[in-house]
């Protein structure tokens, strides 16, 4: 009986080499093939069969008992966990296939926006992809050629660069033009490291390119369409303000305080002033809404007298502070100003907003 047995398994154990070795010319096979297509590489997954006989070898090793069976376990366990995480690589965590490009395939993003890079951290990030490798696949859509054009990943795709990987995992989306630009905006929003004139020549390209309406724009960017044209109206101004603008000079609110100006060379005056005096927003705002107001009341606001206010603005202002129970300043200047409510207390703040949505 136990002969016999010991024939069985033997006939068992030579039949398995023999499945093996017929799935590793099977794989062999496709990687050959594989290597003559063009495109990008991806990790090929054994099939389950294959699975199924990797795991029955690895139990078949662990029922071993010399000294050389537990090593060769060892290793047989060694190479099916390279196996399985090389598998689980070809894969996105949201199952999206995951290929690996050579860096020099791919081409710049068309529609990035952004255009300082800030390469100290660029730096970082490459020293940690020459420990770690690229953790995240960059996007990218097909080309012409045989190229791939990028859509989210730059700074990975520089990082990787600058780090002197030639190739980067990738995953491969087939996508329009339009779409392609709106996911390059919505990741940099995302971002928050946009300023404010990126953002400004974002929402224009998206407006000129594909006759996108200011509330499409913003249903797509998740903001408003105020929000949206407050931007676009920033690609108006001065050269000179809108490349302060992108120096970090001046902010977006004092570009929105000069905009309540008309003339350019005025607008660039008082842009100059602000950054040479370091001025705050709210400085300049009463410098430009006094540039406003009619001639005689600017040279009464000279003399160094208390500014000159509407009886009836007066009137409204005392009616708000009585109404909210904090103070108010209203500024006006020939029907255009400002409404300041002034919160001491967070209870304040929240009391004020249900009271402005009608709560």
């Amino acid at each position: 009986m136990t002969t016999s047995n010991a024939a069985a398994d033997a006939e068992k154990t030579a039949t398995a080499k023999i499945h093996e070795k017929l799935a590793e010319k099977r794989r062999a096979l496709g990687r050959g093939l594989e290597s003559l297509l063009p495109g990008p590489r991806r990790v090929v997954a054994p099939t389950p069969d294959e699975t199924r006989s990797q795991v029955s070898g690895l139990r078949s090793q662990e029922r071993g008992t010399s000294s050389s069976s537990s090593l060769g376990d060892e290793a047989g366990v060694s190479q099916t966990l390279d196996a399985l995480q090389a598998v689980a690589s070809s894969r996105s965590t949201d199952g999206e296939a995951v290929f690996v490009l050579e860096t020099d395939q791919i081409d710049e993003n068309p529609y990035q926006t952004r255009r300082e890079f800030d390469q100290e951290s660029l730096q970082e990030l490459a020293s940690s992809i020459q420990v770690q490798g690229v953790l995240q696949p960059i996007v990218v859509r097909p080309g012409t050629e045989g190229r791939y054009i990028l859509i989210l990943g730059e700074r990975r795709l520089r990082a990787s660069r600058m780090a002197g990987k030639t190739t980067i995992p990738v995953m491969v989306k087939r996508v329009s033009e339009q779409q392609a630009a709106e996911m390059t905006l919505v990741e940099n929003l995302q971002r928050q490291d946009l300023n404010c004139v990126e953002q400004a020549e974002a929402f224009a390209n998206l407006s000129k390119r594909f006759n996108l309406t200011q509330e499409e724009i913003g249903a797509r960017a998740g903001i408003s369409r105020e929000q949206v044209s407050n931007y676009m109206r920033l690609l108006s101004l001065p050269e000179g303000v809108i490349g302060a603008l992108q120096k970090g000079r001046l902010s977006y609110s004092h570009a929105r305080t000069l905009l309540q100006l008309r003339d350019h060379a005025q607008i660039w005056k008082y842009a100059q002033r602000a950054m040479a005096e370091k001025m705050s927003v709210a400085k300049l705002e009463d410098l430009v809404l006094g540039v406003s107001a009619p001639t005689g009341l600017r040279e009464a606001s000279k003399g160094g007298g208390a500014r000159w206010v509407d009886p009836n603005v007066k009137a409204a202002q005392r009616s708000l502070e009585e109404v909210l129970g904090m103070k108010v300043r209203i500024r006006d200047w020939n029907g255009r100003g400002k409404i300041v409510i002034e919160y001491t207390m967070l209870d304040d703040f929240d009391r004020v907003v249900r009271m402005l949505k009608g709560k």
